[in-house]
């Protein structure tokens, strides 16, 4: 088995990569690798020679991510134009993995398919699959007939919906398996109509949310309600951003980062800030927020790599 620099590839393969700038918070260290494959055979002719004692992880376009300082170790591999098409059917749409939700969203739309929910989720297909996105109470597990991904030893698989497990905001997909592109169902439309309630969607979104500041979108999932039997209820509706009104923390600061005026479950740059101090107040919003409620947030923002000092 090889090291990255012994295997033959067709794509770009980076020594000591920054990865700031492929992300929206633009924060992090270097990837020991980064890895752009040309395509799918080019992928899977480097999976299959890696040495597998190296670790390997998959990014999108940084969308739903803080990288850590210290960068990450291993090779990063990051799809591209090569995992970009988007091809509409009768009643399907087949995308690339490195394809934009909201591109998926608008061509579906000029064909006539209502994949709407998908124009104002950030980032792209091989992301939203993984981690089942969803808006409007629609998800990525309500249209996808299929997947095609490559193994961590670079083997191509077709994955059923069954098979990825779908659960609110996750999937069984390994880590270090990398989705190439995925087929939906999608029900027929009007296209003005579908181009009207995109622009409707967006209005809203632009209303409610800092998309003009540096973020990663929704920082902590929406907590589940309880019944009095301990079980899980969602007809409670708890929400992130009321919990952390309530504990007083919007617009909290932490060196750099910011937890948003506008949207207080949103997690921004306000300023040159680090991964560190991103993580830091998010860490600080979380225990305030349990003292407060006894109410524990989960991440919904992916959180990679080394500390600086853990770096090696």
């Amino acid at each position: 088995m090889a090291t990255p620099d012994q295997i033959e590839t067709r794509g770009a393969l980076t020594p000591d990569r920054p990865l700031s700038g492929l992300t929206w918070l633009r924060v992090g260290g270097p990837a020991d690798w980064l890895f752009q494959p040309a395509d799918r055979e080019d992928l899977c002719r480097f999976l299959s020679q890696l040495d597998p004692s190296i670790p390997v992880f998959p990014i999108g376009v940084g969308s739903n991510l803080i990288v850590r300082d210290g960068g990450i170790r291993g090779v990063v591999i990051r799809l591209g134009r090569g995992f970009n098409s988007i091809e509409t059917g009768a009643d399907t749409v087949t995308a690339g993995a490195a394809a934009l939700d909201a591109h998926v969203a608008r061509k579906a739309a000029e064909a006539g398919l209502d994949l709407t929910f998908l124009r104002t989720i950030p980032g792209a297909i091989g992301g939203a699959v993984r981690m089942n996105a969803g808006c409007y109470g629609t998800y990525i597990a309500d249209h996808l007939i299929e997947a095609e991904a490559v193994t961590r030893d670079g083997q191509p698989v077709t994955m059923t919906p069954d098979d990825l497990n779908f659960a609110y905001r996750q999937t069984a997909l390994p880590p270090d398996w990398l989705i190439t592109r995925a087929t939906f169902r999608a029900a027929p439309g009007d296209p003005a109509e579908l181009a009207a309630r995109m622009e409707a969607q967006l209005a809203r979104r632009d209303e409610t949310q800092p998309t003009k500041d540096r973020s990663a979108g929704s920082t902590f999932r929406n907590p589940a309600g309880y019944s009095s039997t301990g079980q899980p209820d969602d007809s409670h509706d708890l929400k992130a951003w009321k919990l952390i009104d309530d504990a007083g923390l919007r617009g909290k600061r932490l060196g750099g980062a910011q937890m948003s005026e506008k949207h207080s479950n949103f997690l921004i740059n306000a300023e040159n800030a680090t991964a560190a101090d991103l993580e830091e107040l998010g860490e600080l919003v979380r225990k305030k927020v349990y003292r407060e409620s006894g109410i524990q947030l989960e991440w919904e923002i992916m959180r990679v790599g080394d500390r600086p000092s853990e770096k090696i």
